[in-house]
């Protein structure tokens, strides 16, 4: 594995979406931006009305899908995005709503 900052380390992100975020198209528009940078993982509902999204990637293809997530040009209505950074573990496939 490259340096921390090394735009081509994989890594995985998760992050947590607080707002209006469920029942908006919110995890197909984030599925959608995902495969569009070749990322693998998941966008979920949580039962307290955010969404969790696991991505992995390519570091700058992540931080890129993080901007989206914050750019205000999603469905619904962000508010917050809490973010946490790993190592990649590998396993998935594709992008899934779930």
């Amino acid at each position: 594995m490259g340096a921390p900052t090394d735009p081509d380390e994989v890594v995985r992100l998760s992050a947590w979406v607080h707002g209006y975020v469920q029942g908006v198209g919110f995890r197909w528009w984030t599925r959608s931006r995902a495969l569009e940078l070749g990322l693998t993982g998941h966008a979920t509902n949580t039962a307290d009305q955010r969404v969790h999204v696991v991505a992995e990637g390519p570091r700058r293809a992540v931080s890129r899908l993080l901007e989206l997530l914050r750019s205000g040009d999603t469905p619904g209505r962000v508010d917050l995005v809490v973010e946490s950074w790993e190592d990649a573990r590998g396993g998935m496939r594709g992008f899934e709503e779930r």
